[in-house]
Parts: structure tokens; sequence; C-alpha cells
């Protein structure tokens, strides 16, 4: 798989451009400081935290437990494993609303041709 085709698969997964940038650099480069990925990436240092603070909300990117400054990617195989799961709640969720979200639409349906 081409870089850029995992480039297109994250951010098709959700990720911005900024994120799949530090994702990737800390994947490919190992464990780093802020700073050398906001050097590395071209990036102003607001601009990286804002990224990192996201892919640890998410579960991708971690901080190192012996220094909280150092931050470390899930291995690739994980964070697509990461999306699998997530991907499948979604699904079980809208299939347990589905008769709820149907009938809103007949609802919506029919108030929608009345007032024509």
């Amino acid at each position: 798989m081409s870089k850029k085709r995992i480039i297109k698969s994250l951010t098709g997964l959700g990720l911005e451009r900024n994120e799949v940038q530090a994702y990737l650099f800390l994947a490919i480069q190992g464990p780093h400081k802020l700073k050398k990925i906001a050097v590395a990436l071209n990036q102003t240092i607001d601009s990286i935290i804002i990224s990192l603070n996201e892919l640890q909300n998410l579960g991708i990117v971690r901080s190192s437990v012996d220094d909280p400054g150092i931050y470390i990617a899930l291995p690739f195989g994980e964070v697509i494993d990461l999306f699998i799961d997530l991907k499948k709640e979604q699904a079980k969720t809208m299939q347990e609303s589905r008769e709820e979200l149907l009938s809103s639409w007949r609802e919506t349906i029919k108030k929608e041709i009345i007032k024509k």
C-alpha cells in the first residue's frame, strides 16, 4: 500500500490531514517530542498540539509513561482495528435505531405531503 493510499484511507476514516501527518510521522519515525514533530512537519506547535490531542482522544497516539512530553503512535494494524470496531459500533447503533428512524421519516413525509 502506498503512502498516498494510506493517507487517503485515514482521511476517509475521518482524520484531518494534519492529524494523519502527525500520526504517520510518529508511526514511521518512532516516539518524539512535540517540538521535533512540529519542526519535522513544518507546522506550528499549536497546530501539532491540536492534532495530537485529537489523536489521543481517538486512542491513536499516547504520551509516554516515562516522559509525558514524548508522543507514541499506536501501530498501524491496531489503528485499522480501532476504526473497524468504531464502524461496527456505528452500524450496530444505526441498526438498533432503524425502526425509529423509519417512523420519523414516514411522519416527516406525511407532514410534507399535507403542506403541499
